[in-house]
């Protein structure tokens, strides 16, 4: 047990500089390892102590680079959505959403071509109204899915922030959500003692994460930032695509077999 918590306190230092240079993805990293510590039922609770501490964190480490205009246009929509997507994971089959979602990933790959010159002039100030939409958007899907994460990468890395502004503004946008999404699953009682000390566990590396990142990131050239984002999306909706497929087969060939009991009964 304390070598898995060794490996997960590494880990998650680890998954957490990866989602701020490429702009999530740190559930993909920490996951398979919760699974091992914990049941599945209650690992979306752990992980999202992580990911919650790791907003607020890196909200007082870059505090300053926060785009409020996005905040102020994204949050207020937002809330009330990833209430509704929450609400509808009774009804809704994420795998279905996911296998829609890995399309749009893989929709990236013709930015990784683009030139640096041509990069930066497709940057663009969206208006008041699609901040308005992105942000209802965000809140659903990650009602439903659990996670934002790579999905709306795109959007920042189009807006024309910098580096720091996108580490910033998204931790802001999404701390929310995430405070959110812990009250539900208390409400739902998804949660245990065991998975409290784990979530508290990951929330510590979280810190020592964002306050390093800092140190990282100028490292990076924003041309190279962005490829990256775009490299992450790309390889996380093949990842997603792969499996997805593979659980909608399952599941139509489950569908298919019990439509044929039923037909001879």
């Amino acid at each position: 047990m304390i070598l898995n918590l060794i490996l997960l306190f590494a880990g998650t230092i680890l998954a957490f500089w990866l989602s701020a240079i490429c702009g999530g993805g740190a559930s993909l990293i920490l996951i398979p390892i919760l699974n091992l510590l914990l049941p599945t039922s209650v690992v979306p609770f752990s992980l999202t102590i992580g990911t919650f501490t790791s907003s607020v964190s890196r909200i007082a480490v870059f505090k300053k680079h926060i785009n409020w205009k996005i905040f102020l246009w994204f949050v207020p929509f937002s809330i009330p959505s990833v209430l509704l997507g929450a609400f509808l994971i009774k009804y809704i089959n994420p795998t279905y959403l996911q296998f829609i979602i890995a399309l749009f990933l893989i929709g990236n790959i013709p930015q990784l071509f683009k030139s640096s010159k041509n990069d930066e002039n497709s940057s663009k100030m969206y208006p008041k109204s699609i901040l308005a939409i992105i942000g209802f958007f965000a809140g659903f899907f990650s009602g439903i899915t659990g996670a934002v994460g790579l999905l709306f990468n795109r959007f920042y890395l189009k807006y024309g922030l910098t580096k720091e502004e996108i580490v910033a503004t998204r931790a802001a946008n999404e701390v929310f959500l995430h405070l959110i999404k812990l009250i539900i699953y208390i409400s739902l009682g998804l949660y245990s003692k065991t998975a409290l000390y784990v979530g508290l566990s990951i929330s510590l590396a979280t810190i020592v994460s964002s306050i390093s990142v800092r140190y990282i990131l100028p490292l990076f050239s924003e041309n190279l930032f962005k490829k990256i984002g775009y490299i992450a999306m790309v390889i996380s909706g093949v990842s997603l695509l792969f499996t997805s497929y593979h659980e909608i087969i399952k599941q139509d060939k489950i569908i298919m077999l019990l439509d044929k009991i039923h037909f001879i009964i």
